[in-house]
């Protein structure tokens, strides 16, 4: 296709103003501009708002993504691996450490996993930030070593390079400052343009909702899935996703090292069945959709035995040696019954909450927990803050037990600042006590989207783009 010449930048912010669609040389030039410095901020900001007021066609958003990828290196593999290079992308949540027992238990079945993770903002930190709480883990590897390490391990935990999606990491810090966080178009070519750039074969996403996620309601979160998947499918990557629940934290354990610690006993087979069921199920549509099960159900069965046999917690290590940890601190995290203490920092302060009245557990809200969290040094909120790894909270309780007045309920780890009473009172309320009898907490899975047309296992190609809803 010919294009004319190129718009200006107030032409082509006014454009997306009024609701006009953008031309695939359009948003060429715009991301060019912005990887180049060559616009200014006023105008990325201006362009950002225009897209978050008015959205952006379907053929406009594959644009960005396809720009955005191009911004910088696509990450290219030998053909030895083909259709084994696969990722899982989370929206974020409270508890949320899958990918760390993910990773190796995807590259223990055969598979490659070259993972771009990010930091946290707000609440606690994220993947990097929870593996940097183990001493020498480097999240910074070049494309020659994070293929060094794929050949030789099978999965890397890293962070965006200066030569991957360029174009997002200015766009992306952009947002953050501009009330522009949450445009779904915005969302969608930020998540697929990095993996993309990993050249993968298959995709899982987890799309999480409800009061501790970005989306509240199950409706907004199925709309960013869809999005998610079509364009994913659209960039020649296997893409589905799992919409989630997201109201009470995942596992037992928040913050950084002590999110470690319960991957680190996910990957020895024991920890929280909710964490156990995320990691197998996203695991199993992933080596179903790079055809290494023939269901999703049998992938499930090829993860739950690398968590069980040991094979995945020896990817793990493997992965931790390769990234910078001595061998001696990856082999004392990964003893059988090692004390992590010895090798993640342990908060000078532990202080025990107990629950003020007898009841069911009805719920244990994510949201407040993470909020004070937050202000005792477990996240940050802006980037480049430094967060305090020791600090955490166990929860000593499960959702659906029957409790009594005065049993313990909540371990705090913190340093300085040091817990106050108003934030003890947070916490407390936290914790919704009823009257119904004891029960047991369901999946956190509520739906699943793939593509259409897609076959389990076969060899079918995809029909279309497009979606299904699988009903859980």
């Amino acid at each position: 296709m010919a294009y004319g010449k190129s718009l200006s930048f107030p032409e082509l912010i006014r454009k997306k103003r009024d609701g006009e669609t953008l031309q695939r040389e359009d948003i060429k030039h715009f991301i060019q501009a912005v990887t180049q410095g060559s616009i200014q901020d006023c105008q990325i900001g201006a362009f950002l708002m225009a897209v978050r007021l008015c959205g952006m066609e379907p053929e406009e958003m594959l644009s960005l993504t396809l720009e955005m990828m191009s911004s910088g290196t696509v990450l290219e593999w030998p053909e030895r691996w083909h259709g084994l290079v696969v990722d899982k992308h989370s929206t974020g949540g409270v508890g949320d450490k899958v990918s760390l027992p993910l990773a190796p238990a995807l590259a223990a079945c055969g598979c490659k996993v070259p993972m771009i993770s990010g930091r946290g903002l707000m609440h606690t930190g994220g993947t990097l930030d929870k593996l940097e709480s183990v001493p020498g883990f480097s999240v910074h590897q070049n494309a020659e070593q994070i293929w060094k390490i794929l050949d030789e391990v099978g999965c890397c935990i890293i962070g965006q390079t200066e030569e991957l999606v360029p174009a997002d990491k200015i766009l992306y810090a952009m947002r953050d400052v501009t009330a522009t966080v949450d445009s779904l178009p915005l969302i969608t070519s930020s998540v697929i343009c990095k993996k993309a750039a990993e050249s993968l074969t298959a995709l899982v996403l987890d799309v999480k909702y409800g009061s501790a996620a970005l989306y509240k309601t199950l409706d907004s979160a199925r709309e960013l899935a869809q999005s998610l998947v079509t364009v994913g499918n659209q960039m020649g990557m296997n893409t589905a996703a799992l919409l989630t629940k997201m109201d009470c934290p995942i596992g037992r354990q928040i913050g950084n090292s002590l999110e470690v610690i319960e991957s680190l006993e996910c990957l020895k087979g024991r920890g929280p069945a909710d964490l156990r069921e995320l990691v197998t199920k996203t695991g199993g549509y992933l080596l179903c959709m790079c055809q290494r099960a023939e269901t999703p159900e049998h992938g499930s069965e090829m993860i739950a035995e690398t968590l069980d046999t040991g094979s995945a917690l020896r990817k793990f290590q493997a992965m931790l040696e390769a990234q910078g940890v001595k061998h001696g601190v990856a082999e004392a995290l990964c003893a059988g019954n090692g004390d992590y203490f010895q090798v993640l920092r342990h908060a000078e302060y532990q202080e025990v909450l107990h629950a003020e009245k007898e009841g069911t557990v009805e719920t244990i809200q994510a949201l407040p927990l993470a909020e004070v969290l937050h202000e005792l040094g477990a996240g940050r909120s802006k980037a480049g803050e430094q967060i305090n790894p020791s600090v955490g909270a166990e929860l000593l309780v499960t959702v659906g037990e029957h409790i009594a007045k005065g049993t313990p309920w909540l371990r705090m780890h913190y340093d300085l600042p040091r817990l106050r009473d108003g934030q003890r009172h947070t916490l407390q309320a936290a914790l919704v006590i009823s009257d119904c009898p004891p029960f047991t907490a369901g999946s956190r899975i509520t739906e699943i989207l793939t593509p259409e047309g897609m076959r389990w296992g076969g060899t079918e190609e995809l029909s279309s783009a497009s979606s299904q809803h699988i009903q859980i």
